[in-house]
Protein backbone atom coordinates (compact mmCIF):
# COMPACT_ATOMS: atom_id res chain seq x y z
CA UNK A 1 0.00 0.00 0.00
CA UNK A 2 2.48 2.37 0.95
CA UNK A 3 4.75 1.88 -2.34
CA UNK A 4 1.64 2.44 -4.20
CA UNK A 5 1.65 5.57 -2.33
CA UNK A 6 4.63 6.15 -3.18
CA UNK A 7 4.03 6.08 -6.97
CA UNK A 8 0.64 8.08 -6.45
CA UNK A 9 2.73 10.41 -5.15
CA UNK A 10 5.37 10.65 -7.65
CA UNK A 11 2.89 11.25 -10.56
CA UNK A 12 0.97 13.95 -8.41
CA UNK A 13 4.30 16.06 -8.30
CA UNK A 14 5.10 15.14 -12.01
CA UNK A 15 1.70 16.80 -12.75
CA UNK A 16 2.54 19.99 -10.40
CA UNK A 17 5.57 20.07 -12.78
CA UNK A 18 8.06 18.61 -11.71
CA UNK A 19 10.67 16.37 -13.21
CA UNK A 20 12.23 13.16 -10.57
CA UNK A 21 16.07 14.10 -9.61
CA UNK A 22 18.75 11.82 -10.46
CA UNK A 23 19.72 12.23 -6.33
CA UNK A 24 19.61 13.93 -3.02
CA UNK A 25 22.31 16.07 -3.71
CA UNK A 26 20.25 17.45 -6.68
CA UNK A 27 17.27 17.42 -5.50
CA UNK A 28 15.19 20.29 -5.44
CA UNK A 29 12.51 18.30 -3.13
CA UNK A 30 12.98 15.24 -1.16
CA UNK A 31 9.49 13.18 -0.08
CA UNK A 32 10.10 10.61 2.61
CA UNK A 33 6.69 8.21 2.51
CA UNK A 34 6.37 6.25 5.81
CA UNK A 35 5.13 3.06 7.17
CA UNK A 36 4.89 2.46 11.14
CA UNK A 37 3.93 -0.97 11.07
CA UNK A 38 7.39 -1.29 12.81
CA UNK A 39 9.57 -0.10 14.97
CA UNK A 40 12.32 -0.47 12.60
CA UNK A 41 10.55 2.06 10.47
CA UNK A 42 10.36 4.64 12.73
CA UNK A 43 13.87 4.56 13.83
CA UNK A 44 14.86 4.55 10.07
CA UNK A 45 12.95 8.12 9.54
CA UNK A 46 14.41 10.19 12.49
CA UNK A 47 17.82 8.44 10.96
CA UNK A 48 17.37 9.39 7.20
CA UNK A 49 15.84 13.18 8.56
CA UNK A 50 19.20 13.44 10.50
CA UNK A 51 21.37 12.66 7.50
CA UNK A 52 19.32 15.60 5.53
CA UNK A 53 19.83 18.05 7.54
CA UNK A 54 23.46 18.76 6.31
CA UNK A 55 22.11 18.89 2.98
CA UNK A 56 19.33 21.83 3.87
CA UNK A 57 22.32 23.27 5.54
CA UNK A 58 24.48 23.12 2.29
CA UNK A 59 21.14 24.05 0.22
CA UNK A 60 18.56 26.44 2.31
CA UNK A 61 16.13 25.84 -0.86
CA UNK A 62 15.92 22.06 -0.50
CA UNK A 63 12.32 21.13 0.52
CA UNK A 64 11.88 17.86 2.59
CA UNK A 65 8.58 16.41 3.18
CA UNK A 66 7.47 13.61 5.56
CA UNK A 67 4.18 11.72 4.47
CA UNK A 68 2.17 8.56 5.39
CA UNK A 69 1.69 6.22 8.42
CA UNK A 70 4.00 7.91 10.52
CA UNK A 71 3.13 11.64 9.85
CA UNK A 72 -0.44 10.32 10.51
CA UNK A 73 0.90 9.29 13.85
CA UNK A 74 3.75 11.45 15.17
CA UNK A 75 2.54 15.00 13.18
CA UNK A 76 3.77 17.59 15.41
CA UNK A 77 6.51 14.97 17.11
CA UNK A 78 8.30 15.37 13.30
CA UNK A 79 8.74 19.43 13.38
CA UNK A 80 9.96 19.03 17.03
CA UNK A 81 12.69 16.37 16.65
CA UNK A 82 13.47 17.58 13.04
CA UNK A 83 12.52 21.38 12.44
CA UNK A 84 14.82 21.32 8.81
CA UNK A 85 11.33 19.41 7.33
CA UNK A 86 9.28 21.52 5.95
CA UNK A 87 5.81 20.05 5.07
CA UNK A 88 3.76 17.07 7.13
CA UNK A 89 1.00 15.32 5.42
CA UNK A 90 -1.28 12.03 6.86
CA UNK A 91 -2.80 9.26 4.58
CA UNK A 92 -5.96 10.98 3.80
CA UNK A 93 -4.57 13.74 2.35
CA UNK A 94 -1.96 12.65 -0.15
CA UNK A 95 -3.48 14.82 -3.06
CA UNK A 96 -2.57 18.26 -1.15
CA UNK A 97 1.48 17.38 -0.82
CA UNK A 98 1.87 19.71 -4.18
CA UNK A 99 -0.08 22.65 -3.03
CA UNK A 100 1.22 22.09 0.47
CA UNK A 101 5.15 22.27 -0.69
CA UNK A 102 4.28 25.47 -2.81
CA UNK A 103 2.84 27.17 0.56
CA UNK A 104 5.21 26.45 2.85
CA UNK A 105 7.76 27.96 0.50
CA UNK A 106 6.13 31.52 2.07
CA UNK A 107 4.66 30.14 4.62
CA UNK A 108 7.24 28.01 6.57
CA UNK A 109 7.03 24.58 8.06
CA UNK A 110 3.25 23.48 7.58
CA UNK A 111 1.69 19.98 9.41
CA UNK A 112 -1.60 18.77 7.73
CA UNK A 113 -3.32 15.95 8.99
CA UNK A 114 -6.45 14.72 8.39
CA UNK A 115 -8.34 12.62 11.50
CA UNK A 116 -10.49 11.31 9.19
CA UNK A 117 -10.75 10.99 5.48
CA UNK A 118 -13.19 13.42 3.77
CA UNK A 119 -15.98 12.58 1.08
CA UNK A 120 -13.01 13.23 -1.88
CA UNK A 121 -10.69 10.87 -0.09
CA UNK A 122 -12.11 8.17 -2.82
CA UNK A 123 -11.56 10.57 -5.66
CA UNK A 124 -8.25 11.33 -4.55
CA UNK A 125 -7.37 7.61 -5.71
CA UNK A 126 -7.83 8.48 -9.43
CA UNK A 127 -3.89 9.40 -10.06
CA UNK A 128 -3.21 6.44 -9.96
CA UNK A 129 -3.25 6.54 -13.05
CA UNK A 130 -1.12 8.87 -13.89
CA UNK A 131 1.62 7.14 -11.47
CA UNK A 132 5.05 6.84 -12.10
CA UNK A 133 5.24 3.10 -11.90
CA UNK A 134 8.36 1.00 -11.53
CA UNK A 135 7.48 -1.51 -14.07
CA UNK A 136 4.89 -0.29 -16.38
CA UNK A 137 3.38 -3.00 -17.29
CA UNK A 138 2.51 -3.98 -13.84
CA UNK A 139 -0.39 -1.41 -11.99
CA UNK A 140 -1.19 -1.57 -7.97
CA UNK A 141 -5.05 -0.78 -7.89
CA UNK A 142 -6.55 0.48 -4.58
CA UNK A 143 -10.14 -0.80 -3.72
CA UNK A 144 -10.31 0.43 -0.64
CA UNK A 145 -8.57 2.17 2.47
CA UNK A 146 -8.25 1.59 6.09
CA UNK A 147 -9.59 -1.63 8.00
CA UNK A 148 -12.29 -2.23 10.40
CA UNK A 149 -10.58 -5.27 12.20
CA UNK A 150 -8.65 -4.82 15.25
CA UNK A 151 -6.11 -6.70 15.62
CA UNK A 152 -4.11 -6.57 19.01
CA UNK A 153 -0.47 -5.85 17.27
CA UNK A 154 -1.78 -3.46 14.18
CA UNK A 155 -1.41 0.34 14.02
CA UNK A 156 -3.11 0.24 10.49
CA UNK A 157 -6.91 1.18 11.51
CA UNK A 158 -5.13 3.87 13.75
CA UNK A 159 -3.02 5.54 10.67
CA UNK A 160 -5.88 4.40 7.92
CA UNK A 161 -9.10 4.90 9.36
CA UNK A 162 -11.98 2.56 8.82
CA UNK A 163 -13.24 0.88 5.65
CA UNK A 164 -13.86 3.26 2.77
CA UNK A 165 -14.49 1.27 -0.75
CA UNK A 166 -14.07 2.85 -3.83
CA UNK A 167 -17.40 2.95 -6.48
CA UNK A 168 -17.13 -0.87 -8.42
CA UNK A 169 -17.77 1.05 -11.52
CA UNK A 170 -14.96 3.30 -11.04
CA UNK A 171 -12.57 0.65 -10.20
CA UNK A 172 -13.59 -1.05 -13.98
CA UNK A 173 -13.06 2.11 -15.47
CA UNK A 174 -9.32 2.03 -14.16
CA UNK A 175 -8.37 -1.56 -14.78
CA UNK A 176 -9.94 -0.39 -18.47
CA UNK A 177 -7.76 2.62 -18.87
CA UNK A 178 -4.85 0.93 -17.24
CA UNK A 179 -5.24 -1.75 -20.22
CA UNK A 180 -5.30 0.37 -22.37
CA UNK A 181 -1.97 2.07 -21.01
CA UNK A 182 -0.50 -1.17 -21.89
CA UNK A 183 -0.68 -2.59 -18.20
CA UNK A 184 -1.44 -6.35 -18.64
CA UNK A 185 -0.39 -7.28 -15.05
CA UNK A 186 -3.24 -5.26 -12.29
CA UNK A 187 -2.90 -6.31 -8.04
CA UNK A 188 -5.72 -5.54 -6.10
CA UNK A 189 -4.96 -3.76 -2.89
CA UNK A 190 -6.69 -3.37 0.37
CA UNK A 191 -6.04 -3.94 3.85
CA UNK A 192 -8.65 -6.30 4.07
CA UNK A 193 -9.79 -7.41 0.31
CA UNK A 194 -12.43 -9.82 1.25
CA UNK A 195 -14.68 -6.93 2.87
CA UNK A 196 -14.47 -4.71 -0.31
CA UNK A 197 -17.69 -3.60 -1.16
CA UNK A 198 -19.59 -4.18 2.68
CA UNK A 199 -19.98 -0.73 3.20
CA UNK A 200 -21.14 -0.03 -0.22
CA UNK A 201 -24.20 -2.39 -0.04
CA UNK A 202 -24.32 -2.37 3.57
CA UNK A 203 -24.99 -6.56 3.63
CA UNK A 204 -22.17 -8.32 1.68
CA UNK A 205 -18.75 -7.71 0.10
CA UNK A 206 -18.08 -7.73 -3.67
CA UNK A 207 -14.78 -8.76 -3.86
CA UNK A 208 -15.44 -11.70 -5.82
CA UNK A 209 -17.58 -10.06 -8.07
CA UNK A 210 -14.60 -7.59 -8.67
CA UNK A 211 -12.33 -10.37 -9.38
CA UNK A 212 -14.38 -11.75 -11.99
CA UNK A 213 -15.21 -8.08 -13.90
CA UNK A 214 -11.03 -6.97 -13.21
CA UNK A 215 -9.89 -10.21 -15.10
CA UNK A 216 -12.48 -10.17 -17.98
CA UNK A 217 -11.33 -6.66 -18.58
CA UNK A 218 -9.69 -6.78 -22.44
CA UNK A 219 -6.17 -6.65 -22.20
CA UNK A 220 -5.65 -7.71 -18.72
CA UNK A 221 -3.74 -11.23 -18.49
CA UNK A 222 -3.13 -11.61 -14.49
CA UNK A 223 -5.02 -10.06 -11.55
CA UNK A 224 -3.34 -10.66 -8.53
CA UNK A 225 -4.04 -9.50 -4.94
CA UNK A 226 -3.13 -8.72 -0.96
CA UNK A 227 -4.09 -9.03 1.31
CA UNK A 228 -7.46 -11.06 2.46
CA UNK A 229 -8.25 -11.94 5.82
CA UNK A 230 -8.63 -15.63 6.45
CA UNK A 231 -11.81 -15.08 8.51
CA UNK A 232 -13.65 -13.37 5.56
CA UNK A 233 -12.14 -15.96 2.81
CA UNK A 234 -15.37 -16.56 1.47
CA UNK A 235 -16.24 -19.74 -1.01
CA UNK A 236 -17.28 -17.44 -3.55
CA UNK A 237 -13.97 -15.64 -3.54
CA UNK A 238 -12.17 -19.32 -3.64
CA UNK A 239 -14.92 -19.76 -7.01
CA UNK A 240 -14.00 -16.62 -8.44
CA UNK A 241 -10.23 -17.10 -8.82
CA UNK A 242 -10.75 -20.43 -9.79
CA UNK A 243 -12.98 -19.79 -12.80
CA UNK A 244 -11.26 -16.62 -14.10
CA UNK A 245 -8.52 -17.25 -16.24
CA UNK A 246 -6.68 -14.07 -15.58
CA UNK A 247 -6.89 -14.62 -11.66
CA UNK A 248 -3.39 -15.90 -10.91
CA UNK A 249 -2.87 -19.16 -9.05
CA UNK A 250 -1.71 -17.87 -6.05
CA UNK A 251 -3.06 -16.79 -2.50
CA UNK A 252 -1.35 -14.80 0.35
CA UNK A 253 -3.46 -15.29 3.52
CA UNK A 254 -1.54 -14.06 6.71
CA UNK A 255 -1.73 -17.09 9.45
CA UNK A 256 0.09 -14.74 11.95
CA UNK A 257 0.44 -17.50 14.66
CA UNK A 258 -0.76 -20.99 14.80
CA UNK A 259 -1.53 -21.37 18.37
CA UNK A 260 -5.15 -20.95 19.34
CA UNK A 261 -4.38 -19.13 22.65
CA UNK A 262 -1.89 -16.92 20.95
CA UNK A 263 -4.75 -15.84 17.49
CA UNK A 264 -7.35 -15.28 20.51
CA UNK A 265 -4.96 -12.64 22.25
CA UNK A 266 -4.01 -11.25 18.65
CA UNK A 267 -7.91 -10.99 18.32
CA UNK A 268 -7.67 -12.60 14.61
CA UNK A 269 -10.99 -13.97 14.84
CA UNK A 270 -10.13 -17.58 13.50
CA UNK A 271 -8.40 -21.10 15.15
CA UNK A 272 -5.52 -23.11 13.27
CA UNK A 273 -8.27 -25.66 12.78
CA UNK A 274 -10.31 -23.18 10.88
CA UNK A 275 -7.41 -21.56 9.16
CA UNK A 276 -6.51 -24.91 7.84
CA UNK A 277 -10.02 -25.95 6.50
CA UNK A 278 -10.29 -22.21 4.32
CA UNK A 279 -6.52 -23.58 2.65
CA UNK A 280 -7.60 -27.05 2.09
CA UNK A 281 -10.98 -25.44 0.37
CA UNK A 282 -8.56 -22.91 -1.58
CA UNK A 283 -6.45 -26.06 -2.83
CA UNK A 284 -8.99 -28.35 -3.16
CA UNK A 285 -10.53 -25.98 -5.69
CA UNK A 286 -7.45 -23.62 -7.24
CA UNK A 287 -5.20 -25.91 -9.49
CA UNK A 288 -1.20 -25.85 -9.11
CA UNK A 289 -2.46 -22.84 -6.06
CA UNK A 290 0.56 -20.93 -4.51
CA UNK A 291 0.27 -20.21 -0.97
CA UNK A 292 1.89 -18.15 0.97
CA UNK A 293 1.54 -16.43 4.88
CA UNK A 294 2.53 -14.04 7.39
CA UNK A 295 3.93 -14.98 10.50
CA UNK A 296 4.70 -12.99 14.08
CA UNK A 297 7.35 -14.71 16.07
CA UNK A 298 7.34 -13.49 19.93
CA UNK A 299 4.17 -12.28 20.68
CA UNK A 300 3.44 -11.18 24.02
CA UNK A 301 3.44 -14.11 26.01
CA UNK A 302 4.09 -16.68 23.44
CA UNK A 303 5.10 -19.83 25.61
CA UNK A 304 7.45 -22.96 24.06
CA UNK A 305 4.50 -25.02 23.59
CA UNK A 306 2.64 -22.42 21.57
CA UNK A 307 5.40 -21.52 19.47
CA UNK A 308 5.84 -25.39 18.89
CA UNK A 309 2.21 -25.63 18.13
CA UNK A 310 3.24 -22.65 14.98
CA UNK A 311 5.97 -24.91 13.79
CA UNK A 312 3.76 -27.71 13.42
CA UNK A 313 0.67 -25.57 11.45
CA UNK A 314 3.23 -24.13 9.30
CA UNK A 315 4.82 -27.74 8.92
CA UNK A 316 1.23 -29.01 7.68
CA UNK A 317 0.34 -26.01 5.88
CA UNK A 318 3.93 -26.32 3.38
CA UNK A 319 3.37 -22.91 2.49
CA UNK A 320 5.13 -22.20 -0.86
CA UNK A 321 7.05 -18.80 1.47
CA UNK A 322 6.31 -17.20 4.42
CA UNK A 323 6.75 -13.19 5.10
CA UNK A 324 8.36 -13.81 9.02
CA UNK A 325 8.14 -10.91 11.17
CA UNK A 326 9.40 -10.33 14.92
CA UNK A 327 6.97 -8.84 17.51
CA UNK A 328 7.09 -4.98 17.23
CA UNK A 329 4.79 -3.12 20.01
CA UNK A 330 3.24 -0.04 18.18
CA UNK A 331 2.06 2.63 20.20
CA UNK A 332 -1.72 3.08 20.91
CA UNK A 333 -2.41 -1.42 20.05
CA UNK A 334 -3.59 -3.61 22.74
CA UNK A 335 -0.19 -5.60 22.06
CA UNK A 336 1.97 -2.51 23.08
CA UNK A 337 -0.03 -2.60 26.62
CA UNK A 338 1.53 -6.39 27.37
CA UNK A 339 4.91 -4.96 28.49
CA UNK A 340 5.06 -7.48 31.50
CA UNK A 341 4.92 -10.53 28.90
CA UNK A 342 7.13 -9.51 26.51
CA UNK A 343 9.93 -11.64 25.23
CA UNK A 344 13.76 -11.63 25.47
CA UNK A 345 15.27 -10.86 22.28
CA UNK A 346 17.54 -14.09 22.62
CA UNK A 347 14.18 -15.88 23.13
CA UNK A 348 12.88 -14.67 19.87
CA UNK A 349 16.09 -14.83 18.14
CA UNK A 350 16.02 -18.54 18.51
CA UNK A 351 12.52 -19.10 17.62
CA UNK A 352 13.03 -16.91 14.48
CA UNK A 353 15.74 -19.35 13.21
CA UNK A 354 13.70 -22.11 14.06
CA UNK A 355 10.52 -21.11 12.27
CA UNK A 356 12.73 -20.00 8.97
CA UNK A 357 14.12 -23.33 8.53
CA UNK A 358 11.25 -24.84 8.89
CA UNK A 359 10.11 -22.72 5.88
CA UNK A 360 12.21 -22.68 3.77
CA UNK A 361 12.79 -26.58 3.84
CA UNK A 362 8.47 -26.59 2.54
CA UNK A 363 9.43 -23.76 0.53
CA UNK A 364 12.59 -26.00 -1.46
CA UNK A 365 10.34 -29.31 -1.60
CA UNK A 366 7.66 -27.04 -3.20
CA UNK A 367 10.58 -25.44 -5.87
CA UNK A 368 11.79 -28.89 -6.59
CA UNK A 369 8.61 -30.39 -7.42
CA UNK A 370 8.59 -27.79 -10.30
CA UNK A 371 11.71 -29.04 -12.17
CA UNK A 372 10.63 -29.64 -15.59
CA UNK A 373 7.35 -27.99 -15.54
CA UNK A 374 7.13 -25.34 -18.60
CA UNK A 375 6.30 -21.92 -16.91
CA UNK A 376 4.39 -18.81 -18.19
CA UNK A 377 7.24 -15.90 -17.13
CA UNK A 378 6.31 -12.44 -17.21
CA UNK A 379 9.72 -10.90 -17.59
CA UNK A 380 10.93 -8.05 -15.61
CA UNK A 381 14.48 -7.36 -17.02
CA UNK A 382 18.27 -8.77 -16.59
CA UNK A 383 19.11 -10.15 -13.00
CA UNK A 384 20.78 -7.38 -10.97
CA UNK A 385 23.42 -9.65 -10.02
CA UNK A 386 24.02 -10.93 -13.81
CA UNK A 387 23.04 -9.00 -17.08
CA UNK A 388 23.55 -11.98 -19.08
CA UNK A 389 20.31 -13.62 -16.95
CA UNK A 390 16.83 -12.49 -17.36
CA UNK A 391 14.25 -12.45 -14.29
CA UNK A 392 10.61 -12.54 -14.14
CA UNK A 393 7.47 -13.72 -12.46
CA UNK A 394 5.19 -16.90 -13.36
CA UNK A 395 1.60 -17.05 -12.62
CA UNK A 396 2.07 -18.25 -9.03
CA UNK A 397 4.88 -15.06 -8.78
CA UNK A 398 7.48 -17.42 -7.88
CA UNK A 399 10.91 -15.39 -9.16
CA UNK A 400 12.51 -17.40 -12.16
CA UNK A 401 16.07 -17.08 -14.01
CA UNK A 402 17.29 -18.12 -16.99
CA UNK A 403 19.88 -17.03 -19.89
CA UNK A 404 18.72 -14.23 -22.13
CA UNK A 405 17.99 -16.16 -25.33
CA UNK A 406 19.82 -14.82 -28.58
CA UNK A 407 18.07 -11.53 -29.61
CA UNK A 408 17.37 -10.76 -25.98
CA UNK A 409 13.87 -10.43 -24.41
CA UNK A 410 12.04 -7.21 -23.18
CA UNK A 411 11.29 -6.42 -20.12
CA UNK A 412 7.08 -6.98 -20.15
CA UNK A 413 7.35 -9.84 -22.29
CA UNK A 414 5.99 -13.71 -21.86
CA UNK A 415 8.34 -16.06 -22.24
CA UNK A 416 7.76 -20.04 -21.79
CA UNK A 417 10.70 -21.40 -19.65
CA UNK A 418 11.39 -24.84 -18.46
CA UNK A 419 12.37 -25.32 -14.59
CA UNK A 420 15.61 -27.20 -14.16
CA UNK A 421 16.67 -26.44 -10.62
CA UNK A 422 14.67 -25.34 -7.48
CA UNK A 423 15.51 -22.87 -4.42
CA UNK A 424 13.94 -21.83 -1.56
CA UNK A 425 13.23 -18.38 -3.08
CA UNK A 426 13.80 -18.95 -6.32
CA UNK A 427 13.85 -21.00 -9.50
CA UNK A 428 16.21 -21.39 -12.29
CA UNK A 429 14.82 -22.55 -15.97
CA UNK A 430 15.51 -22.85 -19.96
CA UNK A 431 14.45 -20.55 -22.25
CA UNK A 432 11.48 -22.36 -24.49
CA UNK A 433 10.30 -19.47 -26.44
CA UNK A 434 8.35 -16.03 -26.72
CA UNK A 435 4.68 -16.42 -26.23
CA UNK A 436 4.33 -11.92 -26.95
CA UNK A 437 6.36 -8.85 -26.97
CA UNK A 438 5.36 -6.18 -24.32
CA UNK A 439 2.22 -4.05 -24.93
CA UNK A 440 3.16 -1.02 -22.57
CA UNK A 441 4.18 2.00 -24.45
CA UNK A 442 8.13 3.18 -24.40
CA UNK A 443 8.74 6.39 -23.83
CA UNK A 444 11.45 8.73 -25.36
CA UNK A 445 12.49 11.75 -24.48
CA UNK A 446 13.22 14.46 -26.99
CA UNK A 447 15.92 16.19 -27.31
CA UNK A 448 15.78 20.10 -28.59
CA UNK A 449 18.73 22.28 -29.38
Amino acid sequence: MNAHDTERLAGLLVADGMVPATSEDTADVIVLNTCTIRENADNKLYGTLGQLKSLKDLRPHLQIAVGGCMAQKDREEIIRRAGWVDVVFGTHNIASAPSLLRRSETEGPLVEVLDAPDPSVVADMAPALNAVRELPWAAWMTIQTGCNNSCAFCIVPAVRGEEISRPFDDLITEATMLAAQGVTEITVLGQNVNSYGRDLTKRRPLFAELLRAVGAVEGIERVRFTSPHPKDLRPETIAAMAETPAVCNQLHLPMQSGSNEILTAMRRGYTAERYLEKLAAARASIDDLAVTSDIIVGFPGETESQFEETLAVVAEAQFDSVYTFIFSPRPGTRAASMEDQFLTPEVISDRFKRLCAVVDRAGLLKHEARVGCVEEVLVEGPSRRAPEVISGRTRQGKLVHFQTPPGGLRAGSLAMATVTHGAPHHLLADYVSTVRGPKHKVRIPLLTS
